[in-house]
């Protein structure tokens, strides 16, 4: 299986998938995973990735341009899902984990 990871932070995995179950998982071939930088496709002069909301209101949200051309430059696998990481979204347990294993490839965009 192959793992997308997209996100603002790029450098925050740095070493971080080097231990544990998940480094014997890469090491075996069991798993692939690939760390994409969203800022690298933002068309803003500062490489910023958010924006104001549209019709005000505290707060700032992430344009999608830039994550929308990450997306594009990765090479889907036929049994691929996206899923956008969101406190509001569904939450994971043992169950969801098990079903996801049945994909050749997982892109999770980070928000």
């Amino acid at each position: 299986m192959r793992i997308d990871i997209l996100s603002i932070l790029p450098n925050f995995f740095d070493g971080f998938f080097e231990h544990s179950i998940l480094k014997i998982a890469q090491e075996k071939g069991i798993i692939e995973i690939r760390i994409h930088d969203i800022r690298k496709h933002s068309t803003q002069k500062q490489k910023s990735e958010d924006d104001y909301q549209y019709g005000g209101g505290a707060g700032m949200v992430m344009m999608v341009e830039p994550i929308f051309k990450t997306l594009k430059k990765i090479k889907r696998k036929k049994n691929s899902k996206v899923i956008l990481l969101d406190p509001k979204g569904k939450q994971f347990n043992q169950k969801m984990a098990k079903s996801l294993t049945k994909l050749d490839q997982l892109i999770l965009v980070c928000g």
